[in-house]
C-alpha cells in the first residue's frame, strides 16, 4: 500500500509548528525536512528542523529537479526534497509537509492526491498578537507577515481541502490528527 502525503500550511504565527510537534508525538507519520537558505534560528538543528543550504546549493537542487516544490518566502528560499518523500510513500509510510502557499500549489498540481490542510488564526488581531508575543520579530517583519497572511487567508478555501481554525490548540491538534488518521 502506497503512503499518503499530507500538506500543512498557514500564516506565520498560526500555530503550525506547535500543532506539528504535537502530532509527531502521537501519530506514526514521517515529517519532511525542508531545505532553506535562511539562517538557523537559535536552537534549530541542521537536518532536524531544516536542511540549511546556500543559495547556490538551493539553485542546484532546483535545476536538478530534486525538489517536489519550492518557494520564496520573506526573501528566503524554501523547498521540499522529493527523494525522501517518494521513498517513504513507496514503502507505505505517510509523510507530512509544512510548506507555504506557493509550494502547496505546486504539490496540489504534482500530487493531486495529497491531503491539503490549512491552519488559520481566529483573526488577524490574534495573529498579530502572536507574532508580537514571540519577541524576536521586527515591526517591519510583522507587517510583512500580516500582509502575506491576508493573502493566504483569501486563497486558502480554493486551494486546501480543509481549513482548521486554531482558536483552541487542543481542538486544532485533535482536528488535524483526525484528518491524518482518517477519523473524519
Amino acid at each position: 500500500m502506497r503512503g499518503r502525503l499530507f500538506v500543512l500550511s498557514g500564516p506565520s504565527g498560526s500555530g503550525k509548528s506547535t500543532i506539528i510537534s504535537r502530532i509527531l508525538d502521537t501519530v506514526n507519520i514521517d515529517f519532511s525536512v525542508s531545505a532553506t537558505t535562511r539562517p538557523p534560528r537559535p536552537g534549530e538543528i541542521d537536518g532536524h528542523h531544516y536542511k540549511f543550504v546556500t543559495t547556490d546549493e538551493f539553485d542546484s537542487m532546483v535545476q536538478n529537479r530534486m525538489l517536489l516544490e519550492w518557494a520564496e518566502y520573506n526573501s528566503n528560499l524554501y523547498g521540499t526534497p522529493a527523494a525522501p518523500i517518494e521513498e517513504a510513500n513507496s514503502e507505505g509510510r505517510d509523510v507530512l509537509l509544512d510548506i507555504e502557499i506557493q509550494g502547496a500549489r505546486q504539490v496540489k498540481e504534482n500530487r493531486p492526491s495529497a491531503v491539503m490542510i490549512f491552519i488559520a488564526p481566529p483573526s488577524m488581531e490574534v495573529l498579530e498578537a502572536r507574532l508580537r508575543g514571540r519577541g524576536d520579530t521586527s515591526d517591519r517583519d510583522i507587517a510583512d507577515r500580516l500582509s502575506i497572511a491576508a493573502y493566504q487567508l483569501e486563497v486558502a478555501p480554493e486551494l486546501f481541502d480543509f481549513v482548521v481554525v486554531n482558536d483552541d490548540l487542543d481542538a486544532a491538534v485533535a482536528e488535524v490528527t483526525s484528518l491524518i488518521t482518517g477519523a473524519i
